[in-house]
């Protein structure tokens, strides 16, 4: 799906970021440094709420299913002293808009690097975590001069290999077939209760994402078409398989990869998956978390992906 990038604007503010997310988001997350400054990209269907902040290499940070952009903060701060630091909400997910399709993975990093081209963004590096892996495979095997490394935490990617196939047929993802009308009549009102289901079940110590950033996130997936939005993610990934698929036919990822698992969830596994799809491919264990690992762990992710991006 082509998609023409229309305008980007684009403000400084000298309130923290947390000011600007609407009130019923509280401050469950904390708010990204003063400096960063919100950019609302206009694509051809959608708008795409990102902050950008630091100097240096470029580093773009997509979320998942569960969180949206304000969850990649802590490594934000750390990272803009030697970095310039882009984080999109993913279409249809926090503050971006929420158009009824594009949830193709190829199609959001076709967009994404539109919204770069036109911030005048050239080569970037890419952090990612759950449905951002899919993106983030999408973007590199597209761009691959433009991807100068990736570093990909606890999610398979759609169509690869066996390991998306145990992963599909695994009890726990219940949830990449929930969706429909009637779905959404009975999450309606109830997001809360379906994330904490994802929080429980998927962490190492569900006490470790605690009560305030549940309900930032709650109440950023309860405005208006977010849920449905957030199931289409799942419902395109057959065809995110297919795209997938074909990708890989025209070979291996060739820049470094760090694969990021944590010890309760994929753990080593995530590298295995990242091998099917690319050459250079180093592992890190995030221990004593699962899958939500920086709300889990933030302190460990922090330090192995800094030191994967600074490498030489």
């Amino acid at each position: 799906m082509k998609r023409s990038l229309l305008a980007v604007t684009a403000a400084v503010f000298t309130l923290p970021l947390a000011a600007l997310v609407p009130r019923c988001a509280g401050a469950a997350v904390q708010p990204f440094p003063a400096g960063f400054r919100v950019v609302e990209a206009k694509t051809a269907d959608a708008t795409i709420h990102l902050r950008i902040g630091g100097k240096g290499p470029a580093v773009l940070m997509l979320h998942g299913f569960g969180d949206t952009g304000d969850m990649w903060q802590p490594l934000a701060v750390r990272l803009m002293r030697n970095h310039t630091v882009i984080v999109p909400d993913l279409r249809g997910m926090g503050l971006s808009s929420h158009p009824d399709g594009g949830y193709e993975k190829k199609a959001q990093a076709k967009e994404l690097a539109g919204v770069l081209d036109n911030l005048s963004i050239g080569p970037v590096a890419l952090v990612t975590h759950d449905i951002g892996n899919m993106v983030g495979y999408a973007f590199a095997a597209q761009y691959r001069p433009r991807t100068t490394r990736w570093v990909a935490m606890d999610a398979p990617l759609p169509g690869i290999g066996e390991i998306w196939d145990a992963q599909f047929r695994n009890p726990k993802t219940w949830h990449f077939n929930f969706r429909g009308p009637d779905v959404e009549r009975l999450v309606a009102g109830r997001e809360r209760i379906l994330l904490d289901r994802f929080y429980n079940e998927l962490s190492a110590n569900p006490a470790a994402i605690d009560e305030s950033t549940r309900q930032h996130y709650a109440e950023l997936y309860a405005l208006p078409h977010a849920i449905h939005d957030a199931f289409e993610q799942f419902a395109a990934f057959a065809q995110d398989g297919t795209d997938n698929r074909a990708f890989l036919a025209e070979g291996k990822l060739k820049m470094p990869v760090l694969a990021v698992g944590a010890d309760h969830s994929y753990g080593s596994v995530e590298a295995d998956d990242l091998r099917l799809v690319a050459d250079d491919v180093s592992g890190a264990i995030i221990v004593n978390s699962g899958h939500w690992i920086m709300e889990e762990q933030p302190a460990q992710a922090v330090e192995a992906i800094a030191a994967f991006l600074d490498r030489k």
